[in-house]
């Protein structure tokens, strides 16, 4: 269960790193770059613990990235105001349910 801690966190920092990367592209400050890279290193080291406390590494992998797909797109939302559409978020949909399958499936096995 540990595991799955450590792979949210990651998947909940994956976007906070391609915010830093948006900022850092419309800025060229320093700061922005710092930030970037301290949470591009910090989000696949959650996912590396993950998989160091016996996740496998599809399920920690696919967890991961569909989080971060998933709070991207919220984040853009929120912070950017980009267009989210119906079918966006039905695909958005498509993903938390294969994220929640892919666990569901690690616990049954």
């Amino acid at each position: 269960m540990v595991g799955l801690a450590w792979v949210i966190l990651g998947g909940l920092l994956e976007p906070v790193w391609v915010i830093g990367l948006k900022k850092y592209g419309e800025t060229r400050s320093l700061k922005w770059l710092l930030f970037t890279v301290v949470f591009m290193y910090l989000s696949p080291a959650c996912l590396a613990f993950a998989m160091g406390d016996g996740m496998s590494v599809g399920v920690a992998y696919s967890i991961w990235t569909g989080l971060g797909a998933v709070f991207a797109m919220i984040a853009g939302y929120v912070l950017f105001k980009e267009k989210v559409d119906r079918i966006k978020v039905f695909l958005v949909m498509l993903i938390i349910i294969g994220v929640v399958g892919l666990e569901l499936s690690a616990v049954i096995e």
